[in-house]
């Protein structure tokens, strides 16, 4: 696989002012306090807008998975956004960014809110053809594992995966979330959604629990370099998952959530629908992605859908 280009540093500029141009006629300076009407993507240079154009040459190749990159300034969320194209028949490969969404959504209908630029909110629209739909359940841990693998490689941050797809970090010692991932069907079509905080600051955390890769101590934070470096990660494994029409051991995608996945081996808590509970140790991801539960009267329960509590040893 590519490693992902550097980047490649190119700065917004203005055209100088003449000193005999009238006031209401000179060049404004895209600074706000300077001339400038409005905020601009600037103001923060610690976070640089994206630039799509290049983008758009890196990752939409010939013959490539990607068909088109757009960035969007704000949007409420990214998934909505694509799921009304998909139903509308758009193609396979879009992806959709937003520098800030106001309505984006995590697991469990739970909001997910950053500032402007601080990380990465993207969508991407899938037809996996060939691959039956019962195994659509593995998109979500694919994009997991190349989240996990590309944005740790490329950051040099040990990223791992709390069942099913949250992605986690250590923080003074601490296991907390830098990122999450949905996955909708729409149109017939699958919509991948990941949002990853990238450069929040402490004080800028929704809840302690959270994190970004800033506060992880990543030694790289480009956006540009992160994002390229996870779509073509994605790319990759999504042509291998594809060409085992799902399969989640012939594509090696079971053995490679199994290796990040921080909840295998450890003593869980899980609260599942119904306001029920579930206490053990977490034995096993199945070949449908159910987490399997050994509880302590050895009986091995598969779940397909509940809130993982990671547990302190002697605390079940």
């Amino acid at each position: 696989m590519t490693e992902p280009s550097p980047p490649h540093g190119e700065q917004p500029h203005s055209e100088a002012p003449r000193d005999d141009a009238p006031r209401g006629d000179r060049p404004r300076s895209g600074l706000r306090g300077f001339g400038h009407a409005g905020s601009s993507p600037w103001t923060d240079l610690d976070r640089p807008p994206l630039d799509a154009a290049r983008l758009s040459r890196d990752l939409v190749v010939p013959d490539g998975l990607w068909t088109s990159v757009e960035v969007v300034t704000e949007t409420g969320s990214t998934n909505t956004d694509l799921a009304a194209r998909a139903k509308a028949g758009a193609a396979e490969g879009a992806v959709l960014v937003a520098e800030a969404q106001s309505a984006g959504r995590g697991r469990l209908e739970r909001q997910w809110t950053a500032p402007a630029r601080s990380g990465l909110f993207l969508s991407v629209l899938l037809r996996p053809t060939g691959v039956p739909m019962e195994r659509y359940g593995w998109l979500p841990i694919l994009v997991g594992v190349a989240a996990a693998s590309a944005l740790g490689r490329v950051s040099e941050t040990e990223i791992g995966l709390k069942w099913p797809n949250d992605l986690q970090v250590t923080v003074d010692g601490a296991e907390r979330k830098v990122g999450g991932i949905l996955t909708e069907l729409s149109g017939g079509a699958v919509i991948a959604g990941l949002g990853v905080n990238v450069s929040l600051r402490e004080s800028e955390l929704p809840v302690p629990t959270a994190a970004s890769l800033a506060l992880a101590g990543a030694a790289v934070t480009d956006r540009e370099t992160l994002l390229r470096a996870l779509l073509r990660s994605f790319a990759e494994l999504y042509g291998e998952w594809v060409a085992a029409a799902g399969d989640p051991h012939a594509s090696g995608l079971l053995p490679a959530y199994a290796a990040r996945c921080t909840t295998l081996g450890r003593p869980v808590r899980v609260l599942l629908p119904g306001d029920r509970e579930l206490t053990g140790e977490a034995v096993a991801v199945d070949g449908d992605g159910r987490l399997v539960v050994r509880t302590p009267d050895g009986a091995r329960h598969p779940v397909a859908a509940g809130d993982v509590v990671h547990v302190r040893p002697g605390g079940v």
